[in-house]
């Protein structure tokens, strides 16, 4: 599942600052960009509070971006980068928008689903296949999350609630 670091670097740096840019505005820090021909074509970063969306993670705002800039909903050839796992929707919108390569940082032990909770990118499954490559600056991606998590169940405990799901796996 791993495979030169030094290739995705930039673009991960690229997804960890749409991350950040998340966390800033109170989200989960999620981020991804899209790449085609060596070029960053989609951002987007978690959004689903301030949208009031529960479809807008970062890997489906990042192919919405990707998709209107390139006058398709379909994205053959390009790599979406994203710093977390991706769950069964954002992992499924891979699929339909026919991305050729997904690359993300740490896994997610309770809502990954393409090599942590389920594998639904396994080949052979479905009408388009996804390559994956994992663990792509996963450390910092962890940090980030764990961090953010960290940081509000301090402020939430301050204040006598938390408001986050009891099941995190971002400790």
């Amino acid at each position: 599942m791993l495979d030169d670091t030094d290739a995705h670097r930039p673009f991960m740096t690229a997804a960890l600052e749409e991350a950040r840019r998340a966390g800033e505005a109170g989200e989960v820090p999620v981020g991804a960009v899209v790449v085609l021909d060596g070029a960053i074509v989609g951002r987007g970063h978690n959004r689903p509070i301030g949208e009031r969306d529960p479809t807008a993670h970062a890997e489906v705002l990042a192919l919405r971006d990707a998709a209107r800039r390139m006058g398709n909903y379909r994205l053959p050839g390009a790599t979406l980068y994203v710093t977390i796992e991706p769950c069964l929707m954002c992992a499924g919108a891979c699929v339909h928008a026919r991305v050729a390569r997904l690359v993300f940082g740490a896994t997610d032990e309770k809502a990954g689903a393409v090599v942590s909770v389920a594998r639904l990118l396994d080949g052979g499954r479905w009408h388009h296949e996804v390559q994956v490559t994992g663990g792509v600056l996963a450390e910092e991606a962890r940090a980030r999350m764990q961090e953010f998590f960290r940081t509000r169940r301090t402020e939430g405990y301050r204040s006598g609630r938390t408001g986050l799901d009891s099941k995190s796996s971002w400790g």
